[in-house]
């Protein structure tokens, strides 16, 4: 199976800056880096349970 070296790499990157400029890939890559933020946020809150909402003791009578 065929996997690219290092000089592919490179014209591959010099053809991506010379298609999109240097403005546009910064914009790209910080938008694919909020992306990749805001994914591991969601799964952290799915994995992590929710905490109890806080309930105040029914037993006590409430100070007045």
């Amino acid at each position: 199976m065929w996997r690219p070296g290092l000089p592919e790499l490179l014209i591959v990157l010099v053809l991506i800056l010379l298609l999109f400029g240097p403005g546009r890939i910064t914009k790209i890559a910080g938008e694919l880096g909020s992306g990749i933020r805001a994914f591991r946020e969601g799964l952290e809150k799915k994995e992590s349970p929710e905490a109890p909402a806080d309930k105040k003791d029914e037993t006590t009578p409430p100070s007045q």
